[in-house]
């Protein structure tokens, strides 16, 4: 997910988007001269090239000059760490000729893994509106809602307290609990439960104390 106000320059030849981050070797990164143009496209280096990250937004002017590249790995079997990698087609571009720049968003939020889906909703949540945030038919008894929390539809939180940072899907019911940043998918239910920096699938039965739980659809945790 990101944030962005996109100003797109329909003369470059490409336009890659990057966002800093902390572990560049988990991503592909791009190398710019002074002036922004990229000249190095490198796929999770295991030696520092850049920190600006790929995060998969793209723009070509000429989206059959890609096409051709792309098609030139799978019809030679050439691949890279295993994998048909998308910056070596980028890179057989750049060595014929096409000038890529990069630009930037204002906030990228990752998903690739548990603890930045957390994250993610964390931030997501301090962007919606409040009205946005809990669903006619969700009912509250006898608990605290710490904000922000967003409550999908038919949820039940009953003797407990949610929040802050909490997403409910539908039809999920929290019993005699306490839940905080974390993400319950639909039709789960969490019971005597003390639940922070977790994420709990679909169809889950889940009774028990976690600060790092990362559960799948029907699971059941006593």
């Amino acid at each position: 997910m990101f944030r962005a106000d996109f100003k797109l320059d329909t003369s470059k030849d490409g336009i890659i988007w990057v966002q800093k981050v902390n572990d560049p070797s988990q991503f592909g990164v791009v190398k710019l001269d002074p002036s922004g143009t990229i000249v190095e496209l490198v796929e999770k280096p295991a030696q520092f090239v850049s920190d600006l990250a790929i995060i998969g937004i793209y723009f070509f002017r000429d989206g059959e000059f890609l096409k051709n590249e792309m098609q030139y790995l799978l019809d030679n079997d050439i691949r890279e760490k295993g994998e048909y990698q998308f910056t070596t087609a980028l890179e057989n571009m750049k060595r014929k000729g096409a000038r890529f720049v990069a630009s930037q968003v204002t906030e990228w939020l990752d998903c690739g893994n548990k603890d930045n889906m957390v994250q993610t909703n964390q931030r997501y949540l301090t962007f919606l509106p409040a009205k946005e945030l809990v669903a006619v038919t969700a009912k509250t008894l006898n608990s605290t809602i710490v904000q922000p929390v967003f409550l999908d539809e038919d949820v039940v939180v009953e003797n407990s307290t949610v929040g802050p940072y909490v997403s409910v899907g539908k039809a999920t019911v929290i019993r005699d609990s306490t839940v905080k940043n974390s993400i319950i998918q639909r039709n789960s239910t969490i019971s005597r439960a003390v639940l922070e920096n977790s994420m709990i699938g679909n169809f889950v039965n889940f009774e028990g104390k976690s600060s790092d739980a990362s559960v799948g659809d029907y699971s059941t945790i006593q």
